[in-house]
């Protein structure tokens, strides 16, 4: 699934290309990828409004319009987003389009179809937006905000980085990436991080969702930026996919365990 840096990557890809478009009509072929409102009653929503941006929340795309209303996109586990001239044709797992004044289309292809498209007036933000946790790369974000997130739970902290109510954008590739370079064994119960843990996992976790973005996104599979191209930070990771591996540091294999049913790569000796 697109985490906060593939988002973010798309984001930045397709901004220029939207922002200031007018949009004058939409095509949807799979009428179970919109969630909110009615198929039927999203054309009429969506024709003649101009984007005013292209924002991001968590892993979810945020398409703003002019008069306080937004087009959200939330890409699931195969979702691609990008910007096509309406002649060039469509790939055959393209079950929504967006039609723009230049005659360019805003493409939702989804070989998994579990993606959705919800529209909302930003007055009324829907509860899967609202509970998100806190951005970790804000200025909010910090040891002492992360403290208090923790404080409230006994999990272990792969579990409550992959919780988005309590911070949001972070999968199962940066979560491992994090902890290892926070020195953190998956399992430790959150409650038990010391103070000058907290301040190296918070200062891990932006670190890599930086340096990812940096490398437009981690490639595993389908993932794809807005340019219809794949990440390279998938060249870049130090845990995540190298089981047997050794590790950048000590040079012990890269374990790996099922872990609250997501597999988890770690280093036995830097996190044990």
């Amino acid at each position: 699934m697109p985490e906060l840096p593939e988002v973010e990557t798309i984001r930045i890809s397709l901004e220029p290309k939207l922002t200031g478009r007018t949009i004058t009509g939409v095509s949807i072929e799979l009428p179970k990828m919109i969630q909110n409102p009615a198929p039927e009653e999203l054309e009429s929503l969506l024709r003649g409004r101009t984007i005013t941006g292209v924002d991001r929340r968590g892993k979810y795309l945020l398409i703003r319009l002019e008069g306080e209303s937004t087009l959200a996109i939330h890409l699931r586990m195969t979702g691609q987003l990008t910007v096509e001239d309406a002649d060039f044709p469509p790939g055959k797992a393209t079950y929504f389009k967006v039609h723009l004044d230049n005659d360019t289309e805003l493409r939702f292809n989804d070989q998994r179809k579990f993606g959705k498209v919800f529209y909302f007036d930003s007055k009324e933000i829907p509860a899967s937006l609202s509970r998100l946790g806190p951005e970790p790369l804000s200025d909010e974000f910090t040891p002492e905000r992360l403290k208090q997130i923790f404080a409230r739970h006994q999990l272990a902290v792969k579990k409550a980085l992959l919780n988005q109510e309590m911070i949001a954008g972070i999968g199962n590739i940066y979560a491992d990436e994090a902890l290892f370079l926070a020195g953190l064994h998956p399992a430790r119960l959150v409650n038990s991080l010391t103070d000058a843990e907290l301040e190296a996992l918070c200062h891990a976790i932006r670190q890599v969702l930086t340096e990812s973005i940096r490398h437009r996104g981690t490639t595993k599979r389908d993932y794809r930026d807005g340019e219809g191209q794949p990440g390279s930070h998938q060249d870049y990771l130090r845990v995540y996919g190298r089981k047997g591996e050794p590790c950048t540091v000590c040079g012990a294999p890269i374990a790996k365990m099922m872990f609250g049913g997501r597999g988890t790569h770690f280093c036995p000796i830097c996190q044990g």
